[in-house]
């Protein structure tokens, strides 16, 4: 579709080149409203973020395997609004990618990347929940912040050598050489091979193990509820489980949310992008990928909603009293309980 100016006149996004793309034009104000807009959703998203990775970094009582995770979680999505949502805001406004050939490879491998680290630490998570309430007496010797560490960096590491095989195996074509390419976008299209791989490997296999882990979490955490409240009267030590249980349980449930909203954010637009570009619309397109950056924001939302020590340890950053001598040895759980 032609985009004109007000006089009539189309403009390119390269005017000097004759296979330019066309620009879209939108009038000022709505231009200015879309990156308002953007400009505060990025912000919004790193400074989330940013409180949930100071808020584990620096109270050493978070330093659980379970947090790091969360932590590691954090980081991709400071990320997607530092680097990701701009960018992406930029080429959806202006409608022409100003940014080179080789910054679209690069840029197809970061958001690859930071995309495949979150479904992967989701992974991480289900598996620590599923450990710690299907199998609690084996869980502080099976899951330790060293093992989660290793774990996350492991996860990191093989997550940017498939997607930097993913980006220099499937090729970007010239625009000269297509009729369906301009100058000034941004293409890279991957062979039937890689499609099936990255369906299976990024897609089907880590979405159909997240929900098998938290079906069984669900039902042995049912169980456990039941046995609990049988034995309620059996005396302190049944009490002591039953309170260490329930925290578990809660815990996989604030988790199980987290991973359900991804899911539900990040499957529509997974499965609409292996169909035909033909069958959807771009604006289609466009809302299911803002949808998942979008979910970057939420997480820390929920964390906000369902864990105490987070709202605990962001009123120590926004009061500046994280930087008090020994802030760090704060317990913010008993903080939180006592002020309760």
């Amino acid at each position: 579709m032609a985009y004109e100016t007000e006089n009539h006149e189309i403009q390119y996004c390269f005017p000097a080149i004759n296979s330019s793309c066309i620009k879209g034009k939108r009038s000022r104000p709505e231009n200015n409203i879309m990156y308002l807009f953007f400009s505060l959703l990025s912000a919004w998203t790193v400074f989330l973020n940013l409180l949930v990775i100071i808020s584990i970094s620096h109270f050493k009582k978070l330093h659980t395997p379970t947090n790091m995770l969360i932590l590691s979680l954090a980081v991709t999505d400071m990320l997607i609004g530092l680097i990701v949502m701009p960018v992406q805001a930029i080429k959806l406004i202006e409608t022409c990618w100003y940014f080179g050939d080789t910054y679209c490879g690069l840029f197809t491998m970061i958001v690859g990347l930071l995309l495949s680290v979150s479904l992967s630490t989701l992974v991480l998570i289900a598996v620590d929940r599923y450990v710690a309430v299907c199998h609690p007496l084996l869980y502080p010797q099976r899951i330790t912040v060293t093992k989660a560490l290793l774990s996350i960096c492991v996860c990191w590491f093989f997550c940017l050598i498939y997607n930097i095989a993913f980006v220099t195996s499937n090729r970007y074509f010239d625009p000269s050489q297509s009729r369906d390419m301009c100058y000034g976008g941004c293409y890279f299209r991957m062979s039937y091979s890689w499609a099936l791989t990255d369906m299976l490997i990024c897609f089907i296999f880590p979405c159909t193990l997240i929900i098998t882990l938290y079906l069984r979490i669900f039902y042995v955490a049912h169980q456990q509820v039941k046995v609990i409240n049988s034995l309620i009267k059996g005396g302190k030590c049944v009490l002591e489980g039953s309170v260490r249980r329930k925290s578990e349980s809660k815990a996989a449930l604030t988790l199980g949310i987290i991973v359900t909203v991804y899911l539900l954010c990040f499957i529509p637009y997974y499965i609409l992008s292996l169909t035909s570009t033909t069958m959807i619309s771009s604006a289609v397109i466009q809302f299911l990928v803002w949808t998942v950056y979008i979910n970057s924001s939420l997480n820390p939302v929920i964390y906000a909603l369902f864990y105490s020590w987070f709202k605990m340890s962001v009123k120590y950053i926004l009061t500046l009293k994280i930087f008090q001598t020994a802030s760090s040895l704060i317990d913010v759980f008993t903080v939180y309980n006592q002020r309760m």
